[in-house]
């Protein structure tokens, strides 16, 4: 999956839609993933915590360019990922992958994307 997962997440990227079947998938991945994780998640510096993005996709490109991609940054993204924005699917679409493909950094074991 991790190839595909590559390619999706390259294709949210460019907030070009991902095939329904696509979507279901990743869903299914995440929800696995999210519900093993503790409602507390313990967040070890240092750490890039991310506030309300509200479905504006390029502003959160924004944080991922100045940030840094994930494992190299570690993120807390603490909620309102969408409501408001054009792009709302695209936002949350993209968070689920790089959660999917990054639940935490392979070498140091820190967390390096969680959501609130």
């Amino acid at each position: 999956m991790s190839s595909d997962l590559d390619r999706q997440i390259e294709q949210l990227k460019r907030c070009e839609p991902l095939k329904e079947s696509e979507v279901k998938a990743l869903c299914l991945k995440a929800m696995e993933i999210l519900v093993e994780e503790s409602n507390v998640q313990r967040v070890d510096a240092p750490v890039t915590i991310c506030g309300d993005i509200h479905g504006q996709f390029y502003d959160m490109k924004e944080l991922f360019k100045v940030g840094g991609d994930c494992p190299k940054t570690n993120y807390l993204f603490l909620g309102d990922f969408v409501d408001r924005g054009f792009y709302s699917v695209e936002t949350f679409l993209l968070l689920l992958a790089l959660k999917v493909i990054c639940p935490f950094c392979p070498l140091e074991k820190y967390y390096c994307f969680s959501f609130w």
